[in-house]
């Protein structure tokens, strides 16, 4: 059964570029544009608006990735229980994370899983950690390395693989006075995360001593946000585990701050109808080995 269609459209559904879609499915930009005109004869509508500048699904296109995307994990699921049955395991699993979580907790389970399943290619992916949940409840990911949500979706599977405090930091070199009192605070700049569980948690710091923070810039990623501090632009939050591996670690300072921010509860997440693909079942009871 030949799904390169399915996968085609899939990957310029997620993208929406051509280039990036294309170079992920290892073929010509022309190519995937034939693919999808194909689909688009067969179907009679169009599944995308395109020109120039952008690329954009259409109402159709929408109704079609739901379906494309429960085919093929229709398609991968038995293809892999077949394998299963027959004693071998291979095809792919795709994981999000982000550059920190990559080499802080990927390294070491990728390479048991490795030398475990040599047939099962992991095709990884890198991003802001903020969207890593969404990306698994959309289907775009099988799994991904996530911050535990306060409210964790009743359809996902969540194993903790680490906690990461929640801290405060300073430029080292003392351009940025620390605050002492509640009026130092709300005087202070601050950069902060865009959105997300830090920004969640500092907003509610800030409201719970009735301080209206005094917001220099938000931004996406907490490797910004550590070089932003580092150059004396304010006091930031990040995760422990991102200024530990952070290259700029030594120009910026911890700040002991009372009471403490909720640590993250760093883990892997995948939807729980997922873990009846062989392949995914497979990840996830060599977690649980750990």
């Amino acid at each position: 059964m030949d799904t390169r269609l399915l996968k085609h459209f899939l990957s310029l559904a997620d993208s929406l570029h051509f280039g990036r879609a294309s170079a992920a499915c290892h073929i010509s930009p022309s190519t995937l544009s034939r693919s999808i005109q194909q689909l688009e004869e067969s179907l009679g509508v169009l599944l995308f608006e395109r020109d120039n500048r952008s690329v954009q699904l259409t109402r159709e296109g929408l109704l079609f990735q739901e379906y494309a995307r429960d085919a093929q994990q229709q398609w991968d699921g038995i293809r892999n229980q077949l394998m299963a049955a027959a004693g071998q395991l291979s095809g792919e699993i795709s994981v999000y994370c982000s550059v920190t979580a990559s080499y802080s907790f990927l390294y070491d389970i990728l390479s048991q899983f490795r030398q475990s399943y040599p047939g099962i290619e992991i095709k990884l992916h890198t991003g802001d950690p903020e969207p890593a949940i969404q990306h698994v409840l959309s289907g775009q990911e099988d799994i991904s390395i996530a911050a535990r949500p306060d409210q964790l979706p009743t359809e996902l599977a969540f194993h903790s693989i680490g906690l990461s405090p929640l801290i405060f930091i300073a430029p080292a070199d003392g351009s940025v006075k620390h605050p002492f009192n509640d009026q130092d605070w709300a005087a202070t700049p601050m950069i902060l995360a865009e959105k997300g569980i830090s920004r969640r948690r500092t907003n509610q710091w800030f409201a719970n001593k009735n301080i209206k923070p005094r917001i220099y810039a938000q931004v996406a990623g907490n490797e910004a946000i550590v070089s932003m501090v580092s150059l004396g632009f304010g006091i930031g939050v990040v995760p422990q585990i991102v200024l530990d591996n952070s290259p700029l670690s030594d120009k910026v300072q911890v700040i002991d701050v009372k009471p403490w921010l909720p640590a993250y509860d760093v883990g892997l997440c995948v939807l729980e109808k997922k873990l009846k693909n062989p392949l995914i079942r497979a990840f996830w009871s060599l977690l649980n080995q750990q």
